[in-house]
């Protein structure tokens, strides 16, 4: 058994062990999955054993919603966009929470516009310098721009490499964003902040067993703001692209694989639990990724702790679920923790559902190299670099939603 102390990380593709993965065209009874039929139910299947196994069962919408646009601008980023900022309000019984959405929309756009949409690490106001952006009232971790777990006015701006804000409304794309701790703040405590208790029973203090981490909150998280999007006439709600860097895009992929809702998908460097198979230990395992952050996926995934070949999942169908809805995945060469090979099999193993539904599906065999894109309806690319969301990695993105949308506007 791994400890905190004696944990190492694997970073030589000959000490991979050998693993067999769980069949993806095949019911859990024996029955082989022949068509698009068969795929429903066996994509069904799936989904619950990612519920109860990984990610934990989440409610459904809240007893109560509400929209409210706390701000709006037509000539925002000197006339380039329209910014809105609206505040989504949650009630469930006698409790409340609220998740406040920024918006950019390209001001020059033919209305509606399709949009890529994803969670922020340090706050709305963190991915752009703009003055009239709202602070965020939720906690945060202690760093730069936050004093006493709040953002401050020195947080402005400080993410901004993460989101080319003026190169998406270039492209004509808006993009939406909200900040992680509205939805749960990103450490344990139990469960006891967050949206976590909104759903608790009376003899409830945080989630059974089966039941949503952080990661699945997140997700449920992404799935609000897509009601609220599903509304705004501005937004092409059928041209949504759902989005997230390293455990936001485990998010991502949960939310995309969850809610059919979310046109495509992206995942940027999301490892363990993300894109990365798990049975190739290769990085992050998951008995590390529990150890380290105990409180991203239900009880239930620490079973498999050191015992990744006795899931009855792995990423690759993490993928298969969003078929045949476009997907991209995408690594960075030293990022080596989150897996890059694990990231490109686990596409190339979910390839067969694509083909199945009639898409093309990845079109290598291969794993590209370093700064060399692939895309079908199935992308990836490996870039030079580290961990990071960078400038290179969005206009990949946006290429690969131009060949799918057909919103070339440079």
């Amino acid at each position: 058994m791994n400890t905190h102390a004696s944990w190492r990380p694997n970073y030589d593709e000959s000490l991979v062990p050998s693993y067999t993965l769980p069949e993806l065209l095949v019911f859990a009874d024996g029955r082989p999955v022949t068509d698009a039929a068969a795929w429903r139910e066996r994509r069904a299947e799936i989904l619950k054993l990612f519920e109860t196994h990984v990610y934990g069962k989440a409610p459904g919408k809240p007893e109560h919603m509400s929209f409210d646009l706390l701000e709006r601008s037509e000539q925002a980023l000197d006339g380039k966009a329209v910014r809105k900022q609206v505040r989504i309000t949650m009630k469930q019984g006698a409790a409340e929470a609220a998740i406040d959405l920024l918006i950019y929309l390209p001001a020059a756009g033919q209305f509606p516009v399709p949009l890529f949409v994803g969670m922020n690490f340090r706050g709305n106001h963190a991915v752009h310098p703009d003055p009239a952006i709202i602070l965020p009232r939720s906690w945060m971790a202690a760093g730069e721009g936050v004093v006493n777990n709040r953002a401050t006015e020195r947080g402005r701006g400080l993410a901004a490499s993460r989101w080319p804000i003026e190169l998406i409304l270039s492209r004509g794309y808006g993009v939406a964003t909200v900040y992680r701790g509205d939805v749960d703040p990103d450490f344990d405590d139990g469960f006891q902040n967050g949206v976590h208790p909104l759903f608790y029973a009376p003899d409830q203090s945080r989630p059974r067993a089966d039941e949503w981490g952080t990661i699945a909150a997140w997700a449920w998280g992404l799935r609000r703001v897509m009601d609220y999007l599903e509304v705004d006439e501005q937004i092409d709600h059928e041209r949504i692209a759902v989005l997230g860097h390293s455990r936001l895009g485990k998010t991502a992929l949960w939310a995309g694989a969850q809610d059919e809702r979310f046109a495509l998908v992206i995942s940027n460097c999301s490892g363990c639990g993300g894109a990365a198979l798990s049975r190739r230990r290769f990085g992050e395992t998951v008995w590390r990724i529990n150890y380290s952050f105990p409180h991203w996926f239900c009880t239930n995934f620490k079973q498999y702790n050191d015992k990744e070949d006795l899931l009855p999942v792995d990423q690759h169908m993490l993928i298969a679920l969003i078929a045949p809805r476009p997907v991209y995945v995408a690594s960075a060469a030293e990022d080596l923790c989150a897996d890059p090979k694990g990231e490109f099999l686990s596409v190339k193993e979910a390839d067969p559902v694509y083909r199945l539904l009639g898409t093309d599906g990845l079109p290598v065999a291969d794993m590209p190299p370093v700064d060399r894109p692939v895309m079908g309806t199935m992308g990836y690319h490996i870039r030079s670099g580290r961990h990071d969301i960078t400038e290179y990695d969005w206009r990949c993105y946006l290429d690969f939603a131009d060949r799918h949308w057909s919103c070339v506007r440079r």
